[in-house]
């Protein structure tokens, strides 16, 4: 069964923000890490990952991923140190 992931990414602790969506993580990460696509995440150096959240089916994470993208961002900051205090590069 194929799994999908909702992702945030961040420039820097408190920095920057990015929300994401893919059903491969670990090639999506290294995308944007490397830079291999033109988009926000090259132009403001978004590549550390430090949260995501598993999903059974695309949908469900698209809509997760819509609702994290409409929040404050208080919101999504509480969301990454609850289980990522330090802010680690997962």
């Amino acid at each position: 069964m194929k799994q999908y992931y909702v992702y945030i990414l961040c420039s820097k602790r408190n920095g920057t923000l990015y929300t994401g969506f893919t059903s491969n993580l670990i090639k999506r990460v290294y995308e944007h890490k490397n830079k291999i696509s033109d988009g926000f995440t090259k132009a403001y150096d978004v590549c550390n990952l430090v949260w995501y959240e598993l999903h059974q089916t695309a949908e469900s994470a698209i809509t997760r991923e819509k609702q994290i993208k409409k929040w404050e961002r208080k919101w999504k900051l509480e969301l990454i140190e609850e289980r990522n205090p330090a802010w680690n590069d997962l």
